[in-house]
């Protein structure tokens, strides 16, 4: 595949926080599987692969880009075939009206969300909270109570498609194209002797507070770890908010990072001529870094992001140069860390 089909792949499988295991999880492991050694889905939903290197007592690295997306909950009925939602993750519901939705019921089923005419608004305001909105199926109310139980939840209908010739674009972006990244970096390391038996982790609830990241840190208990997530790009309305799509990949700099990483992923940018840029991160990252770093006695960790713009909109957008350029830096991470590291930690 491409890079285009396994985004494509990626973000269209269904997967909000929580609700992962039937759809993001597996489609996942199946993109994962022919890259490692073994494959396994955990009772919560996180997908885990095992590339080992074969050297005794080999150090483990664990690269962890959360595979759950932002989506809403059903939380009950109303007359006239509407169904009320709160949200599952963060979500603007300035972005929600009028927009088209999956419903993952047994036999999930489209909806479109309640958008008031233009006509009918009085005053400047025409945001609705997300308590006034409601998901409009064309079913009538009692049918719905038999397809649709509370609880059910809904993501975005959004397709990917090419956005000009440099950027995609799709719902799930973040951060399904993170996890795509790190498939390609094992694309690039493919017939490699590394150093260290390296532990890629798809994981769950990120949006919902890291719970994923938390349980397969504490199982695999690994020596260091990069957490991969998105990050902000700038755009005309929040110019100094971000970083240019196409200047490549940011490095996190914090107190949730390990300086000795940070300093590598930069020396190995300049060595192989990656733009990048440094990401000064002075408390909770709102990354699964946060969660990796204190896992039992405490784990070294990096953060590596692609910048995104729309983020937790119903249609995210990368740049394709940006997706290319990260996974090389990640791959050139990852050879030789085992010797490399000794001299710097």
């Amino acid at each position: 595949m491409n890079t285009f089909e396994i985004l494509d792949t990626l973000t269209q499988a269904c997967g909000p926080s929580g609700y992962e295991l039937s759809g993001a999880s597996q489609t996942a492991a199946a993109l994962l599987e022919p890259l490692v050694d073994t494959v396994r889905i955990d009772p919560m939903g996180n997908v885990i692969g095992v590339r080992r290197c074969g050297k005794k007592h080999a150090k483990r690295l664990l690269l962890d880009a959360h595979i759950d997306e932002v989506g809403m909950l059903v939380t009950g009925y109303e007359e006239g075939g509407f169904l009320r939602f709160t949200q599952l993750g963060g979500i603007d519901p300035r972005l929600l009206p009028d927009r088209e939705v999956t419903l993952l019921a047994e036999q999930p089923l489209f909806g479109v969300i309640t958008a008031q005419s233009a006509h009918l608004y009085e005053g400047a305001d025409s945001a609705s909270p997300m308590t006034k909105l409601a998901i409009d199926t064309g079913y009538s109310t009692e049918k719905l109570k038999e397809l649709v139980p509370v609880g059910t939840p809904v993501v975005y209908r959004e397709s990917c498609f090419a956005l000009g010739k440099k950027q995609i674009a799709s719902k799930s972006m973040d951060d399904r194209s993170c996890f795509a990244v790190i498939l390609k970096a094992l694309q690039l390391l493919a017939g490699e002797t590394l150093d260290v038996d390296l532990y890629v982790v798809g994981s769950c609830c990120e949006e919902v507070g890291g719970q994923g990241a938390v349980v397969t840190a504490y199982d695999i208990a690994p020596d260091w770890a990069v957490a991969l997530d998105v990050t902000f790009a700038t755009t005309p309305d929040a110019p100094d908010k971000g970083f240019a799509l196409g200047s490549g990949p940011a490095i996190g700099i914090g107190p949730n990072v390990a300086w000795w990483m940070a300093e590598r992923f930069i020396c190995k940018a300049k060595e192989l001529n990656i733009p990048y840029s440094e990401e000064v991160m002075a408390g909770n990252t709102g990354t699964n870094g946060w969660e990796l770093q204190i896992s039992r006695e405490g784990v070294p960790t990096a953060i590596l992001s692609l910048p995104e713009k729309y983020m937790h909109t119903p249609i995210e957008v990368i740049h394709r140069k940006d997706f290319k350029n990260c996974a090389r830096l990640l791959a050139a991470f990852v050879r030789d860390l085992g010797r490399e590291a000794k001299q710097c930690c």
